[in-house]
């Protein structure tokens, strides 16, 4: 296997396109690849995708071709129906929200990728995620939150194992957007000032409850909202069309403010309660993983998010017997929501993460 080879995943956008400048510019025999996750072209009456499109397709192929790069598309569309798609509808219809994009990190980028780029005779696979690669003291591999908070991805990426870590490359880790984009732009790339997608690929309207419902061909069984104490307040449309903290669309009218505080699939019931009916100090994770192969102690301090967009907490992190972790924060969190990731830190150091139970 050469030592300088990588294969660069584009999905189009600015970012995996300047990730692969730079690994080029640093020596690397680059290939470029372009993932073929989801025909969003109107299938089962969804809109086209705003991500995975031809026109992404197109965009990476336009830049690898003004590097002088070999450019790729894998069709993983099989594997994604099945890792990610499949994965997300039953996580809705057991009551929970799932994190799609932390899947197909896992499975699609670091596990697909990975495997092809054996097959190339690549030793690296290179990603445009705003994350930080480091060695530590005793020669493990580190996992760091990216300087610039406002774009760090470290959360969705707390699946990786110290075997991939070797085989991975984040050279946007210490940049931020705009000097991205200005080397984007200084470069000609056609994507320099190309939006950020913000949407779930197969999701693209946000109606992820139509996307169920077209998948299955089934419609979710009808169910009671109940208040904290059983009492039946109405009907609900199924379970599949409501998450822990929802206000709004829930189709019934109170006096004040009423919240989705609990999904209970095994009597179809949602429970509604008031704003401070949604805060709690504790919760359990499993599908643990550690970064480091281990965790660093039977309990510990530790800072924890439980959303992508939310500024960790601290918390005592206790390691139950079954590998579960469960943890006790400091102050009430609001809407601790099953599906969800728990990802701890330690400073800007990344513990590891698992899904909310």
């Amino acid at each position: 296997m050469t030592e300088k080879t990588a294969l660069i995943a584009m999905s189009g956008g600015v970012d995996s396109s300047v990730a692969a400048l730079l690994m080029k510019n640093d020596g690397y025999t680059c290939t470029g690849v372009t993932m073929k996750l989801f025909d969003g072209g109107g299938k089962d009456g969804q809109q086209e995708s705003k991500c995975c499109s031809l026109d992404d397709v197109e965009d990476a192929r336009a830049v690898a071709r003004r590097l002088g790069m070999q450019h790729y598309v894998f069709n993983f569309s099989e594997d994604f129906e099945e890792k990610i798609i499949c994965r997300f509808i039953r996580s809705y219809q057991e009551g929970r929200t799932p994190n799609p994009c932390i899947e197909c990190n896992r499975y699609m980028k670091f596990d697909k990728l990975l495997e092809r780029a054996r097959i190339l005779g690549c030793q690296y696979v290179v990603t445009g995620h705003y994350a930080v690669i480091e060695k530590g003291p005793d020669g493990k591999l580190l996992l760091k939150k990216a300087p610039d908070n406002s774009k760090d991805q470290s959360y969705v990426l707390y699946s990786l194992t110290q075997e991939q870590l070797q085989h991975i490359r984040f050279p946007l880790g210490h940049l931020d957007k705009t000097e991205i984009r200005r080397i984007a732009a200084d470069q000609g790339f056609i994507n320099a000032e190309k939006p950020d997608s913000q949407d779930i690929c197969f999701v693209p309207d946000g109606d992820y409850a139509a996307v169920i419902e077209a998948r299955t061909g089934e419609k979710p069984e009808p169910g009671n909202f109940v208040d904290t104490d059983g009492k039946v307040l109405g009907r609900h449309r199924g379970i599949i069309h409501y998450t822990i903290g929802q206000r709004k669309g829930l189709g019934i009218a109170f006096g004040e403010p009423r919240y989705v505080c609990a999904i209970r699939p095994e009597s179809n019931e949602v429970v509604l309660g008031k704003n401070e009916d949604l805060f709690s100090r504790d919760l359990e994770a499993g599908e643990f993983n550690w970064i480091a192969g281990t965790p660093p102690a039977a309990s510990f301090r530790c800072r924890a998010k439980i959303r992508y967009r939310q500024a960790e907490q601290w918390a005592e992190a206790e390691v139950l017997e079954n590998g579960h972790v469960r943890l006790h924060f400091d102050e009430p969190q609001r809407a601790i929501t099953p599906g969800q990731a728990a990802v701890l830190y330690d400073g800007d150091l990344v513990l590891g993460g698992g899904v909310i139970l």
